[in-house]
């Protein structure tokens, strides 16, 4: 039995899903959220097998929220459900640690596919997404030497960040990452120091710039 926990912040999606999920002998639908936060306060509760994500969230993107799940939970694995078919979210979605990508508007066969293939540590992308993405991101298992002020960020500096540009508070992020605000403001303090701007519009300015925020999301 497969134990899924759906985020999406439809409700009618939600429920179509689960609708889906249930007529699958080895599927279970465990819990739902319809935000990014939600869903990583159900996942370390839950241990899911697989989370189904919805790219598109509000307080945290999937993305953003994938990063997050790879650390708190590391057994889950990430299937990302997104109404984007460009190439740049499924390699966003892979290097944030998914296993699948499937587009909304695909088919409910390849849903089923990546769900199981997402449970067994495997890789899937939908059709409309070429497979070499894979590929190509696999293939990339030399880390680059850094060669900006984001890279050399640590990662716990880069989660702080990423939420930051989000607009959680120092306590907000201290829940999220389960650390205390302490440890939050020393991190926010380094990652001010190490990038060289504290204006909250210009940190989701070099965000987006620098391609780990989607620029779909803001508006100035």
């Amino acid at each position: 039995m497969i134990r899924i926990l759906l985020g999406d912040d439809h409700a009618i999606m939600r429920e179509g899903l689960r609708l889906l999920l249930e007529t699958q002998a080895d599927l279970r639908v465990v819990g739902e959220a319809g935000d990014g936060v939600e869903v990583l306060e159900l996942a370390r509760r839950l241990k899911p097998d697989v989370v189904l994500l919805d790219i598109a969230m509000p307080r945290m993107n999937g993305i953003d929220t994938t990063r997050l799940l790879r650390e708190a939970v590391p057994q889950t694995r990430v299937v990302i459900l997104s109404m984007f078919d460009k190439e740049l979210y499924a390699h966003r979605a892979l290097r944030a640690g998914a296993h699948g990508y499937v587009l909304k508007a695909g088919a409910s066969e390849d849903l089923l596919t990546a769900i199981r293939a997402a449970a067994q540590g495997q890789y899937f992308l939908c059709r409309r997404i070429q497979a070499d993405v894979i590929e190509s991101y696999l293939a990339q298992d030399q880390p680059a030497a850094p060669n900006s002020e984001y890279d050399a960020l640590s990662e716990r500096e880069k989660q702080v960040f990423l939420l930051m540009v989000q607009g959680n508070s120092t306590e907000q992020i201290g829940r999220i990452l389960c650390i205390s605000a302490k440890t939050v403001e020393k991190h926010r303090g380094a990652v001010i120091r190490k990038l060289g701007f504290s204006n909250p519009v210009e940190l989701v300015k070099y965000a987006i710039r620098i391609g780990v925020v989607d620029p779909e999301s803001w508006k100035f």
